[in-house]
């Protein structure tokens, strides 16, 4: 209950409405103690103040192609069962569902037809509001818990349709490599594949995403299994940026360090996450100062040259809670920064840091001298946040994760800035005043989507 009164922005205004998700199966062993405390939650908050959604798939065999509501009607009764009565029944289906589908659940799931709500597959996640609020889910809340809502046009709701109509009918393609350690599984690289598809949207480009394991670049590689190799080096060759996200662990640090050298020197866009902008660091040290051994000690305790340092905040010389966790405030040590122009021209920002290593302090000005330049330090100056390479058409490295505060009509600048240099729009962006151009632009009939009106031009404001 504590956690529900806490604000979700800046503004300190305490939440009005608070969404709890039970995922699992009903009647699962590991998911009982939860449905039990629902099921007394729902009597010390009284009824008017607790809405039960229940989420259920609608199967339909290709042999028949007919709609199965059985696991449905099964689901709701074993949750009735444990003393919770759904509210909304959403039902996931592959096509839209059909009347008497939904008249069939309405009759035997103790719901009137208005309650039974079909999310079937759309084109992109994007519709899926415009498919709840066709169907008065907005509408529903309203009136279910008698929330203070002004059912009038909303100009938020116009935006969101603009832009999903906008990722249906992209034309333009812009490929990215993603070089991680990860990539078998997409879904470990959720927030940073959002955060690119947000600003590809931005400027009217459809996203490819090209996974490399990082391992792949590697000569051992080479070496074990060749056509591999080849393949990692074709997909990284033929992208239009690369993207070294965050991570942990010594394996495939040496092939992320390959693919972010041919970045450097093929003057292809190149934006470093967390690790990634550590690695560039490294990268940078052995190839351009000549530091062969510069290593993160991370990863090799014992080099010559730690360009890469622990420097937790809290505990030092253990391993729990020595990481540096939440919003941190990054100043900007240049006006002249591509980043800063991004943000919107402003001295500060506050994003939200994950990592324990830190870029070592006392080698900064080996960097400095060759190009290398630490436009963005903590607020002591004493850890390095953000790195860019003179002369390069976007080399942008973040010790912040900024994919985290990515938003569909609110990219995050450093992804937005990098997603514009991969379809070579960045130049004309930043000479414009960083304004789209008016093909690109959403409508100033749909409104903005915050108080601030230059959101609805993806203009970034000023904090």
């Amino acid at each position: 209950m504590k956690q529900a009164r806490i604000s979700v922005d800046d503004d300190g205004v305490e939440p009005q409405v608070c969404v709890i998700e039970l995922g699992g199966t009903v009647g699962d062993i590991e998911s009982m103690p939860f449905i039990e405390a629902f099921r007394q939650f729902q009597f010390k908050v009284k009824r008017e103040n607790f809405c039960n959604i229940h989420v259920s798939l609608i199967p339909q065999p290709n042999t028949t192609g007919e709609q199965k509501t059985k696991p449905t009607q099964n689901s709701v009764r074993e949750l009735r069962g444990l003393g919770l009565s759904p509210d909304l029944i959403m039902c996931r289906c592959s096509t839209p569902l059909e009347t008497a589908v939904k008249e069939k659940i309405s009759m035997f799931c103790h719901v009137e037809p208005t309650q039974v709500i079909c999310v079937h597959d759309v084109p992109s996640v994007y519709r899926v509001p415009l498919l709840l609020e066709n169907q008065g889910v907005v509408s529903y809340f309203c009136q279910r818990l008698n929330l203070p809502i002004e059912m009038r046009p909303r100009k938020m709701l116009t935006k969101w349709k603009e832009m999903a109509d906008r990722s249906d009918r992209l034309l333009e393609h812009v490929s990215i490599a993603l070089v991680g350690k990860y990539t078998k599984l997409s879904d470990s690289y959720t927030s940073v594949i959002k955060a690119l598809e947000h600003s590809a949207l931005a400027i009217n480009h459809k996203l490819e995403v090209k996974y490399i394991d990082s391992a792949d670049l590697e000569t051992t590689t080479l070496q074990d299994e060749p056509v591999k190799y080849h393949e990692a080096w074709q997909k990284l060759c033929s992208a239009h940026g690369v993207l070294v996200p965050g991570g942990f662990g010594v394996r495939g640090t040496e092939g992320k360090m390959m693919a972010i050298n041919w970045a450097r020197k093929q003057n292809k866009p190149f934006l470093g996450v967390c690790l990634g902008m550590q690695l560039a660091v490294c990268e940078f040290a052995r190839n351009v100062l000549g530091w062969e051994d510069a290593n993160s000690t991370e990863f090799n305790p014992e080099s010559k040259h730690p360009v890469v340092i622990d420097m937790p905040e809290h505990n030092p010389g253990q391993m729990g809670g020595t990481m540096r966790l939440g919003k941190r405030r990054t100043i900007f040590k240049s006006t002249s920064s591509v980043l800063r122009k991004l943000y919107g021209d402003v001295e500060y920002v506050e994003e939200r840091h994950r990592h324990r290593f830190e870029v070592n302090p006392e080698l900064k000005h080996h960097f400095v001298k060759k190009g290398l330049q630490f436009v963005g330090q903590d607020v002591e100056g004493e850890r390095m946040e953000v790195i860019e390479l003179e002369d390069h058409c976007y080399f942008v490295g973040v010790q912040y994760h900024p994919e985290f505060t990515s938003r569909p009509i609110k990219p995050s600048p450093p992804y937005f800035g990098f997603l514009l240099a991969s379809a070579g729009k960045l130049q004309s962006y930043l000479a414009k005043g960083c304004r789209l151009s008016p093909r690109d632009t959403y409508s100033d009939r749909s409104g903005s989507s915050s108080p601030e009106a230059d959101i609805s031009e993806l203009k970034f404001p000023s904090l």
